[in-house]
């Protein structure tokens, strides 16, 4: 089992010192990657809420995440470096393509790409974007994505995107392209992942049961993608968890608790079919006082996970 964390780029907490300080430790400590996600802006009047809940304060300030990891880049050699997640209908192809390929050759080939629909009305129409039909325009992003990382000269004609007969450069220097994972947990997300991407990134829910469920519903959309013989990659997104101080005995959440407790729920996720599980210890404390040193307390202890 691989093990990540993500980088600061949300909360006040991301600032050009704290970024480079946890990339370079992490790497240091002998993580495997770090991860960024993507939020546009903090809608005051917000057309929805976030799966039921108000948006979290740790929305309000957020570093771009394709910037940001080529900065951890220029400041790291080995540890890979990811999104979790791009929201794909929110971009055109082209631009993202050069971006990609830009992250993965001033890294020496360690991109990785997680990539989703977005939720957020209000972050599409600052992007320009059409809310409306956004699964179908994830599709043809990847299928674009492809032609313009594949031989030159490149060309694409779909329902949504053009692009001209051209020559694009750089290419991204892993082949085909950057490991591409796809979150969301409905079942068209799960088809489309399992025809069109390298695997799964999940978000980790707190409850064991759940996370079992999901890894099993992503296996089978695999299998019935018939890719049985294909190597599936996923990597899951744990919000919530960290390591506590003291053992947690009645009601504990999976993958928080002792760093044993912990542990054997990442075991657990290793025997459920993950491959990789990267915490999110800025999400937790970012906004706390003093809240980078407790972000790099747990940097400390979830080392010790595997």
């Amino acid at each position: 089992m691989k093990l990540g964390l993500t980088l600061p780029n949300l909360t006040p907490a991301a600032t050009r010192q704290n970024a480079l300080t946890l990339a370079r430790e992490a790497e240091r400590l002998g993580y495997d990657s770090l991860w960024v996600t993507d939020r546009l802006l903090y809608p005051t009047q917000p057309r929805q809420l976030m799966m039921g809940h108000p948006w979290p304060d740790v929305y309000r300030y957020s570093l771009d995440p394709l910037n940001t990891l080529v900065f951890a880049a220029a400041v790291t050699e080995k540890i890979r470096l990811g999104t979790s997640l791009l929201d794909f209908p929110m971009y055109a192809p082209t631009p993202l393509a050069k971006c990609i390929a830009t992250l993965d050759v001033l890294s020496g080939g360690r991109a990785i790409i997680g990539a989703g629909l977005g939720w957020s009305e209000d972050e599409y129409i600052a992007s320009n974007a059409p809310f409306e039909k956004r699964g179908a325009r994830m599709t043809e992003m990847i299928q674009a994505l492809n032609i313009l990382w594949g031989p030159d000269p490149v060309e694409f004609h779909g329902k949504f995107y053009e692009i001209p007969e051209s020559i694009f450069n750089p290419k991204p220097l892993q082949k085909p392209r950057p490991p591409l994972l796809v979150g969301g947990r409905a079942p068209q997300a799960l088809q489309r992942a399992a025809r069109l991407a390298d695997g799964f990134n999940p978000v980790a829910p707190p409850d064991a049961t759940q996370a079992e469920q999901a890894l099993e519903q992503m296996h089978r959309a695999w299998q019935e993608a018939g890719r049985a013989n294909d190597p599936m990659q996923v990597v899951v997104r744990v919000n919530h968890g960290y390591i506590a101080e003291q053992p947690i005995e009645d009601n504990r959440p999976f993958l928080v608790g002792s760093l044993d407790q912990v542990r054997a729920d990442v075991q657990q996720l290793a025997a459920w079919g993950a491959d990789e599980v990267f915490f999110n210890p800025v999400r937790l404390f970012g906004l706390q006082p003093d809240g980078f040193n407790k972000i790099m307390q747990q940097v400390e202890l979830l080392r010790g996970l595997v």
